[in-house]
């Protein structure tokens, strides 16, 4: 990641993720409002990281939300100019741990269908397609595909027949 560590999103840094979400996500990006939200959930139920290049410029970011033993995956942007340089696995990966230590027995998330690098890194991540949400994203109308990885199988709920 050349100089890139990952630490806590905090409330300072949402003026510059939020610029930063408008230039990666146009047509659907969140505001500000949105971003604050989710950081007054940090830690209870999310988790946000961002990505801070040796100059302290912000070049990605991730969120994730987790309750009930099921995790997803909120968001994951990495600044163009800086793609395919690990940041986007090292963010993910940073996410699918905070889901482990939460106790998470999954983690999902939607990709747009037409987004084929990150369908690859998720894939690469162990997570499998479920289903698919048409139209998702709008106003373009792109289908989301849903994906999961489990991170444990849970027990099977009861009665076992013990042998005798």
């Amino acid at each position: 990641m050349n100089g890139v560590v990952l630490r806590a999103m905090s409330g300072a840094d949402i003026a510059v993720v939020h610029v930063l979400e408008l230039d990666l996500f146009p047509e659907d990006a969140w505001s500000e409002e949105m971003l604050r939200g989710e950081l007054a959930a940090q830690p209870g139920t999310r988790h946000y990281v961002v990505a801070q290049a040796s100059g302290g410029e912000i070049v990605g970011y991730a969120g994730l939300a987790a309750a009930g033993g099921q995790a997803d995956v909120q968001t994951i942007g990495v600044r163009a100019d800086r793609r395919k340089s690990g940041i986007g696995a090292a963010l993910l990966r940073e996410l699918l741990d905070e889901a482990s230590r939460r106790g998470s027995d999954a983690v999902f998330l939607e990709v747009r269908a037409d987004n084929d690098s990150a369908r690859r890194l998720y894939e690469r991540f162990g997570f499998d397609a479920v289903g698919l949400r048409k139209r998702y994203y709008q106003p373009s109308n792109v289908d989301a595909i849903v994906m999961c990885r489990k991170l444990r199988e849970r027990p099977a709920m009861g009665f076992t027949r013990e042998n005798t």
